[in-house]
């Protein structure tokens, strides 16, 4: 497999629906992540081997930034068109994606991520999922 780099987000077209979260990238494609977000007071850990998407919303609700976390499937192009950016984690490894939003990879192949949406400046959706299954989260105040 070859190496695949850290990417730097840029700002994506958010809609929030009803029925989930719809992104817009900057090659005008559109997904989404569909469900009811579970609400997340406290750190967020993920099951081992699952692909984990962070989104933080603007004040407006109208754009965000996106992180993909560990993602060693899509190749560097694709992420640089799309918008999307990505962080690589070693177990251990602890990264600020965004202000008050941390992940850190723990043993297991898993994750935990803290967030604080007054910090973040906007609503802060963690979607993780396999091709079993999507869980949406979404950081809120206690």
């Amino acid at each position: 497999m070859s190496a695949r780099n850290d990417i730097a987000p840029s700002t994506l077209g958010i809609e929030l629906h009803d029925y989930g979260v719809e992104v817009e990238y900057i090659d005008n494609r559109t997904t989404v992540y569909r469900g009811v977000p579970e609400a997340i007071t406290d750190t967020l850990s993920t099951p081992p081997g699952k692909e984990i998407h962070v989104l933080v919303t603007d004040p407006t609700e109208t754009e965000g930034v996106m992180m993909y976390v560990n993602d060693l499937k899509t190749h560097d192009d694709v992420l640089e068109s799309s918008g999307v950016g990505r962080v690589i984690l070693a177990e251990g490894d602890e990264e600020e994606l965004f202000p008050g939003v941390v992940v850190r990879r723990i043993p297991g192949h898993r994750f935990e991520i803290d967030a604080d949406p007054e910090v973040a400046r906007g609503r802060v959706f963690v979607f993780v999922e396999d091709d079993w299954s999507e869980n949406a989260y979404e950081f809120v105040a206690e």
